[in-house]
């Protein structure tokens, strides 16, 4: 197709966003709209609520282009994580926990008996109890580096710290989420193990 190239990179897509350009839009919403949500859930953890955090990341955007600046932010990916994650923290503070949040289940290894399914259950619950307590940038740090997958660089960039900062919250994430999980009678090194090497 002609002009395919132009939609590409997210560079274009912006650049094409800020003029207007409805189809660039649709194809950074349609490139990114699961990985923000799974981005979203893991600070709300309720899955209405992070759909409804996307969107409205997303309507920002669109309302506002110009609020992402390629010469003053980093990519744009790491500056929408920003977005979404103030959104999200927002929602949270407005909303009261509720009783029967929804979980994500492990796939469970078709080699396990069902004792065993039901204790990886047990400690993937206890997990993610754990995570939930933890203090609001503690938790965001861990989220953004062992789910989302982003560098401790980008991640900082996404929390406005330094790297060094961000490391000393990944380390007390891990102290917390260690002593959680001991506490509950979990070996915390199995959890982490099947989950998400904490304690590396």
């Amino acid at each position: 197709m002609v002009g395919q190239k132009q939609y590409d990179d997210d560079e274009s897509l912006v650049a094409r966003v800020q003029k207007g350009d409805r189809r660039a839009f649709a194809v950074l919403v349609e490139r990114y709209s699961q990985m923000f949500y799974a981005a979203a859930y893991r600070i709300c953890g309720r899955v209405d609520d992070a759909e409804d955090i996307v969107q409205e990341a997303f309507l920002k955007f669109w309302s506002k282009p110009e609020a992402y600046d390629p010469q003053k932010s980093a990519k744009f990916t790491t500056w929408f994580y920003r977005v979404v994650t103030n959104l999200a923290i927002d929602y949270k503070r407005r909303k009261r926990p509720e009783a029967g949040s929804d979980v994500i289940d492990l796939a469970a290894d078709e080699r396990m008996g069902a004792d065993e399914v039901i204790e990886m259950d047990e400690q993937q619950a206890a997990l993610e109890v754990a995570i939930q307590a933890l203090p609001e940038r503690q938790k965001l740090a861990l989220n953004l580096c062992f789910y989302e997958g982003l560098s401790n660089k980008e991640a900082a960039d996404v929390l406005g710290v330094g790297v060094k900062a961000l490391e000393s919250l990944l380390m007390r994430a891990k102290a917390g989420l260690k002593d959680a999980l001991d506490a509950k009678g979990f070996l915390s090194e199995n959890v982490e193990s099947e989950r998400m090497k904490v304690g590396s």
